[in-house]
């Protein structure tokens, strides 16, 4: 019992912590309704795991396990005449998944309106048109993936690159396997040194354990998680330049002003945390309210430009195509912008799946098994091997649930430490392919080429990259432990 909770790693929320000292709480960890609840929370994580298989959404099976498992729950207090207890605890993790589900929702909002306006196409012509080598092509993605993933997210981020890896190595299926690898590792160490990479760097920013410039201390512990298994696949590589491509694509109206728009949205959450001290969500939601209002501008001006653009007559063959590349500026074939269109866009089936996840580590968290894997792992392990293997089991289970287990848990750590956990969480996915999003998706995205297998393979050279850079934190950052 002691080493599934350690594994699992089950959740208590934080109003319910209070409640767990009182004579309120009721101890199920030995209960038939306990042991049950972590059967169904594993049988709904299994269904996730297993999504590319049955095509079945992973927000499915975490919803109706979450629902479930507060229903027991509620059920067993309801008999000791304890309602408002689990009441409680049920909104407290309502509250922590709504603030989430606000940031989330106007970073996907933006995400998508970048992709509307083909900003994320623009570039992956780009690359595909500049007849780069693959071993170069190998670099530049992985360097792309790597600073791209802290600023929107490790999972666009990784679909990105793919579609440059399979635009160009149609005739390499080796250069694919292998890139899409390089390109997992990346974009999850990319994320781990920002808040806005991953979500678990998010949880944790937004929960005020770590300050914003702080996690810029993961940045050198990051790249060496990358660097030492892309220096190593780098020789397996075919040393061949891909076929040209011969592809255009357009910057529709308005694309970069909304990239400053986002970079504008993410300074004003930093601002509102780090200067004013208030939750960063309330700086992304103003930040919607920039899209908003440049929307109104795109949608109102549109007929305007179209109608100018009519008018405007070339003298040359040469001057017409000129023309239609000026993007910014009313171009032909352009589309009429609607923000509400982005937001319909957002991945709602993960928006779910998070809602799902934290319901039902929070549940499990309140029945009483808290207290058995903190004293475990924080207590008998120490804080650095426990936060090692935080790493480890995100390679099995999604590193969303497993963070949010160990901020509810709230283990008395050094700064260093709490850094070493998110570090962890954060690369140790890229272990296995199912490990993290970007991997799971580039199954999917490049079926047949990139598998568990392909992944497994480069396991050992990955697992040398994640000790690599736990060294490299520790002693770089000696002073904060």
């Amino acid at each position: 019992m002691k080493f599934t909770a350690c594994l699992i790693l089950l959740a208590l929320p934080a109003s319910a912590l209070a409640t767990a000292g009182g004579s309120d709480w009721i101890d199920l960890t030995g209960h038939a309704i306990g042991l049950f609840a972590i059967a169904i929370f594993a049988l709904a994580y299994v269904a996730v795991m297993t999504e590319e298989v049955t095509q079945l959404r992973k927000s499915k099976p975490v919803l109706l396990a979450a629902g479930i498992i507060w229903a027991m729950i509620a059920w067993i207090y309801a008999q000791h005449d304890l309602p408002g207890v689990v009441a409680t605890a049920a909104r407290h993790n309502v509250l922590e998944y709504a603030e989430l589900l606000l940031f989330l929702l106007v970073a996907m909002t933006y995400i998508s309106s970048m992709e509307e306006r083909q900003v994320f196409e623009a570039l992956r012509i780009w690359l595909v048109r500049s007849g780069f080598s693959y071993r170069k092509l190998f670099w530049i993605t992985g360097i792309l993936a790597f600073f791209i993933s802290p600023i929107a997210d490790n999972l666009t981020t990784a679909l990105l690159m793919c579609a440059v890896v399979l635009a160009v190595g149609r005739d390499s299926p080796k250069f694919i396997a292998i890139a899409c690898v390089n390109i997992v590792v990346s974009a999850n160490a990319g994320g781990a040194f920002s808040p806005f990479g991953d979500i678990t760097t998010l949880m944790v920013w937004q929960k005020g354990i770590v300050p914003f410039q702080s996690f810029l201390l993961l940045f050198v512990p990051s790249l060496v998680n990358w660097l030492v298994p892309a220096t190593i696949m780098y020789f397996f590589l075919p040393d061949a330049m891909p076929k040209s491509v011969d592809e255009e694509v357009q910057l529709r109206r308005g694309a970069r002003r909304i990239v400053l728009l986002f970079l504008l949205t993410i300074s004003t959450a930093v601002a509102f945390e780090n200067l004013l001290h208030l939750p960063a969500v309330m700086g992304m939601m103003m930040g919607m309210a920039y899209l908003q209002f440049f929307g109104y501008y795109l949608k109102t001006s549109y007929g305007k430009d179209r109608r100018a653009a009519s008018r405007r007559t070339a003298d040359s063959a040469s001057e017409r195509r000129a023309n239609d590349r000026r993007s910014d500026t009313g171009l032909v074939g352009d589309l009429r912008f609607d923000v509400f269109s982005s937001v319909s866009r957002a991945e709602w089936d993960t928006l779910l799946f998070f809602y799902g996840v934290i319901l039902c580590v929070g549940g499990l968290g309140f029945i009483g098994y808290l207290s058995m894997a903190s004293e475990i792992m924080y207590g008998e392990w120490g804080a650095t091997r426990a936060n090692i293997a935080v790493g480890l089991v995100s390679a099995l289970v999604d590193n969303i649930p497993v963070m949010f287990a160990v901020l509810s848990m709230e283990p008395v750590m050094s700064q260093g430490q709490w850094l070493l956990v998110t570090l962890t969480a954060g690369v140790g996915g890229s272990l296995l392919s199912i490990g993290s999003a970007a991997g799971v998706a580039l199954m999917g995205q490049a079926r047949g080429h990139y598998t568990f297998m392909s992944h497994l393979r480069w396991t050992p050279v990955i697992a040398l990259g994640y000790a690599a850079a736990i060294m490299v934190h520790m002693w770089l950052n000696e002073s904060m432990f």
